[in-house]
């Protein structure tokens, strides 16, 4: 009988790989179970399943993810997703899969390293291990397929990975994955990821019966048949793992005490616009975006909205700021291009004090940049991308479960303060899923119908209260209340302002809605002690990660604390009297900053990360930061080790 199970090894030797594919599908099947099945405790595992593009890993992940969500798990998931739409097949560049971190409790982040990965073949698995996605005893499942390949070349390139991958400390498991998907369908390339799902729910002890019905419900609309063939790899991955692999797992779950719901940040978006009861979405296709207009498009006739499909970022956001004109607050979706794009318009809709929610899911920048990856890069675009003053409100959901909720907020606040409210997500927060509780719906959440009373002609359109910059706005419509809209600078009565005197004053009108809005925040909480040597400063998708990397260091005995912010524009109140009771302030971010000591980099030259730049600006407070541009989410361990050397710089600084 082969094993499945490497217990060790002596010192300066190499283990073996595992191999199946050799063994017949009979022979296989016939083996009987192992008598040692019950599954090791443990409290979290990290999955990756990672194949070429096309070979669905990605729905595999999702699929597995939703599962162990629905048995009570943890769950946060993040998508691997290559750069071009057709990457070429057996390459790094072309990876595609999912990480899912699986834990007895709620999980914040995607963690460290994997505890377990199946690869399709070798070289998506190198994909991962250029970004230290693995450690020593991962353990490896490797599609056998490529040994036994007609191409020579192919084979050897196997053969020289697998040893590689040995000499690495990995657990390498080959598996017969096309061998047995063929005894269920022709297109074992399209049937893959099924039988792995299988393979993975017996390796994770899950209920059956729950993975029998996602599948069922997955395919259901398709055809009977295709369910059933799915049903079948499902099956035969199942047993396929009982009776060939003791490496089994069982993380204990927690039964929901309230109803929870699954999604990603872009669904979660979706709702969140249904249920602040905005009935317009007008967008441009942009990658991580697209698909949040997607799902709306799939459900959000079923509330009287319309997805609109603009011939470009231009047109989508003047057809949003049209309907927002006509009474109705729209939302439009897009990235970081698109929002540089929607630049003009952005100010049209501060200087005419039109309510609107631009929803920017960040990726990789400059230009095109990494448009499938994750960055943090587009907060001082927000806040200042824009010719002369155009004071607007920046939000930046941390969670998933936010995603949802800022969304009613985005819109109350767009029409409470008569302008643009910029919600700022990421790739993390679009593609990952995670469990949450379900929303309770208000009819308080919804937009109130417009207001088609008449309007007092006395009234100017923009009759700003001298001291809080805020006006009733007219619409459309209403009797009276006719006016004509400008982009230009203008007095109450929307007139073109000759005079310098009405200049002035229209732009601390406008200002000065920010300070009011202001007026209404509360400080931050932090985590950790309120006072310390270090306190580290997150915004967005970065939350979980920052929190579990300070809740280590206070383990051991670090003085650390941290605080996230999700109003970036005007900012939390506080944040000076908090900054004063750590001897040491830093950000932790995705996106560029020069690290001090490099070369030709001074402490005068030296460019800091976004959030740190305007912190030091309203604070006048020395932040320092740290930030990395890997592409992808940073780990807890990664920030954990650079706030630790923070730390131990600062008793050379005293």
């Amino acid at each position: 009988m082969i094993s499945a199970v490497v217990i060790g090894r002596k010192k300066g030797t190499i283990p073996q790989p595992i191999r199946y594919g050799n063994m017949s599908a009979t022979a296989i099947d016939s083996r009987p179970l192992p008598d040692a099945r019950t599954p090791k405790v443990v409290d979290q595992h990290i999955i990756e399943i990672v194949s070429d593009s096309g070979e669905g890993a990605q729905t595999c992940g999702q699929m597995f993810g939703a599962i162990c969500a629905r048995s009570g798990h943890g769950v946060w998931t993040v998508e691997i997703i290559p750069a071009e739409i057709e990457p070429p097949s057996r390459s790094r560049e072309g990876a595609s899969g999912n990480r899912i971190r699986l834990g007895s409790k709620a999980v914040t982040n995607a963690g460290d390293h994997a505890d377990l990965v199946v690869a399709f073949n070798e070289q998506v698995l190198y994909s991962r291990i250029d970004v230290d996605a693995l450690r020593s005893g991962t353990l490896v499942f490797l599609d056998g397929t490529w040994a036994e390949h007609p191409m020579e070349e192919i084979r050897r390139s196997y053969a020289e990975a697998v040893r590689d991958f040995q000499t690495r400390g990995y657990v390498v498991i080959e598996v017969p994955i096309e061998q047995q998907c063929r005894k269920h369908t022709d297109e074992p390339r399209r049937g893959k990821n099924i039988w792995v799902l299988g393979m993975l729910c017996a390796i994770y002890d899950l209920e059956m019966d729950r993975v029998r019905g996602e599948v069922t419900r997955r395919f259901s609309k398709r055809s009977a048949a295709l369910v059933e063939k799915n049903l079948a790899l499902l099956e035969d991955g199942y047993q396929w793992a009982l009776r060939n692999v003791e490496h089994r797992f069982h993380i204990p779950g927690r039964p929901a005490t309230t109803p929870m719901v699954v999604m990603n940040g872009n669904q979660a978006l979706g709702l969140g616009i249904m249920a602040a009861g905005m009935e317009v979405c007008s967008m441009y296709p942009i990658t991580p975006a697209t698909s949040a207009s997607h799902f709306l498009a799939s459900v959000f006739d079923r509330v009287g909205g319309f997805v609109h499909q603009a011939e470009d970022e231009i047109a989508a956001i003047g057809f949003a700021i049209g309907a927002s004109y006509a009474g109705k607050t729209a939302a439009t979706i897009t990235s970081g291009p698109g929002l540089a794009l929607k630049t003009e318009f952005l100010g049209l809709a501060v200087m005419a004090e039109v309510p609107l929610v631009v929803i920017v899911v960040q990726r990789g920048g400059p230009s095109t940049g990494l448009p499938t990856k994750i960055e943090q890069g587009d907060l001082l675009a927000a806040l200042y991308g824009s010719p002369g003053d155009s004071p607007k409100i920046v939000i930046a959901p941390a969670t998933i479960e936010e995603c949802f909720h800022f969304m009613i907020t985005a819109r109350k606040l767009a029409e409470e303060f008569r302008g643009p409210v910029i919600v700022l997500t990421d790739a993390n927060l679009a593609t990952g899923q995670q469990p949450f509780p379900r929303p309770q719906l208000r009819e308080s959440w919804l937009a109130a119908p417009p207001d088609q009373s008449e309007w007092d002609p006395n009234t100017p359109p923009f009759a700003w209260d001298l001291e809080t910059g805020l006006s009733r706005r007219p619409i459309p419509g209403q009797r009276g209340g006719e006016y004509v809209l400008t982009g230009l600078a203008h007095d109450e009565a929307s007139h073109v302002a000759y005079e310098s005197r009405i200049n002035q004053r229209a732009m601390e009108m406008r200002s000065r809605k920010l300070s009011v809005f202001r007026s209404s925040l509360k400080p931050p909480k932090v985590h950790g002690d309120a006072e310390g040597d270090l306190l580290v400063v997150g915004w967005g998708s970065t939350l979980g990660a920052i929190e579990e990397a300070v809740d280590r260091l206070r383990t051991e005995g670090h003085r650390v604390s941290c605080l996230h912010l999700r109003f970036l524009s005007p900012l939390e109140p506080g944040l000076k009297e908090i900054f004063a009771r750590f001897r040491k302030v830093i950000t932790v971010e995705i996106n560029y900053s020069d690290e001090p000591g490099v070369p030709c980099v001074t402490p005068e030259s030296r460019r800091y990360a976004q959030l740190a730049q305007v912190l030091r600006a309203y604070t006048l407070v020395d932040v320092d930061c740290w930030s990395r541009v890997p592409g992808s989410p940073i780990p807890p361990g990664m920030i954990q080790d650079a706030l630790r050397r923070r730390l131990g710089s600062l008793g050379t600084e005293e």
